[in-house]
């Protein structure tokens, strides 16, 4: 397909949409998260509180409290110290946000000798702008490419994952087809199966599934995947992956749609919304180890931040500013409350082959 750019850029993406489909019929699913995405990114500012000036429609850990940002950041020079405090060293984060959890964590970073060079990959300039008033020494790329491939990398995706395109399969009577998007009298974006057959899309121990079972997924989510573990690979380093997800193979949809910190249908505001879907981290390990990439583990947020400290430091920056003991008490139930950021997020932990295991994947 051909991007929805020019002129097209400045109309209603859903009418460019349903132009699109009335010249060329149904779209994919993955088709119309990619582009939707894409313009809600490079239009919005699109984190922060409710109460903020100028808003946002949702807020991320490092948003939440400098405390993720700082546990980040210790657990990487933790890592480069335990495996030999190699130089050149770069510190690369996938979709920094505004720049607050490069922020923190190179502060805490340079507490314990790391001072890595730092690389933002991201493609948004709205976003970069926030970016560079964080961390102005940063370094932006648009993909991987050009980050350097001498030297170690220390990689975070935090919020990442998620909101790269899925796609869908379901199974009908005629075998598995792409969930496609069409629309119907009324000028209204409805899901529709594709004529293509796509069965040999779907792993062989699913093929037999029942009528109605719905498979996600993200072959953006796999490229990105491949491409890190082969870094760490050839070149040595650790990444973390934060995002929300699942550990076992599951069957269903989970795209939604984010606006205004509510859930929104997922074809109601086109390149006005945030469109996500749960990470299959199951996947993305055997990718991992398909490179030969350490995969030191994956836990939940809430599991992670609390073996890594954050209820000593919660207390130890409640006892420096006792006046906001309560803002910090329930910053830090939200990153690790099981109701709330603790259970749904998961962090996964990835290693060069001779780089040392990972703190908080494991008890103690």
């Amino acid at each position: 397909m051909n991007d929805l750019r020019d002129e097209d850029a400045r109309r209603d993406l859903g009418d460019t949409f349903r132009r699109l489909i009335a010249s060329t019929g149904p779209i994919s699913l993955m088709h119309f998260m990619g582009e939707s995405n894409m313009r809600y990114y490079n239009d919005k500012r699109v984190i922060g509180g409710p109460s903020e000036h100028g808003g946002g429609d949702f807020i991320t850990a490092p948003e939440i409290s400098q405390m993720f940002g700082e546990l980040v950041g210790l657990w990487l020079a933790d890592m480069w110290i335990r495996g030999g405090r190699t130089e050149p060293v770069h510190y690369v984060e996938l979709g920094p946000g505004r720049g607050t959890l490069a922020r923190d964590a190179q502060r805490a970073m340079k507490r314990y000798g790391l001072v890595p060079r730092l690389h933002l990959v991201e493609t948004s300039r709205t976003m970069r702008d926030a970016q560079l008033a964080s961390v102005p020494d940063a370094i932006h790329h648009r993909d991987l490419s050009t980050v350097p491939m001498e030297g170690p990398i220390l990689l975070v995706a935090n919020e990442f994952l998620d909101a790269l395109p899925v796609r869908q399969l379901v199974k009908t009577v005629q075998g598995w087809r792409e969930i496609m998007v069409g629309v119907d009298g009324d000028g209204k974006f409805v899901e529709t199966p594709g004529r293509q057959p796509m069965d040999s899309a779907v792993p062989e121990a699913r093929r037999d599934d029942p009528p109605g079972t719905v498979i996600e997924t993200s072959p953006a989510c796999a490229t990105i995947m491949f491409e890190v573990a082969g870094r760490l690979a050839a070149q040595g380093g650790t990444a973390l992956f934060i995002d929300y997800g699942y550990t076992h193979g599951r069957s269903g949809s989970t795209l939604q749609a984010v606006k205004n910190h509510r859930k929104i249908g997922v074809f109601d505001a086109p390149g006005d919304s945030d469109l996500t879907a749960h990470v299959d981290f199951s996947q993305m390990e055997q990718i991992a180890r398909s490179r030969d990439a350490q995969v030191l583990g994956t836990v939940t947020q809430g599991e992670w931040l609390q073996r890594l400290g954050i209820r000593d430091r919660a207390e130890a920056l409640a006892g420096f500013a006792p006046q906001h003991r309560e803002a910090l008490m329930r910053a830090r139930d939200r990153l690790i409350a099981p109701d709330q950021m603790g259970e749904l997020f998961k962090v996964m932990g990835l290693a060069g082959p001779d780089w040392p295991d990972g703190a908080g994947f494991a008890e103690a």
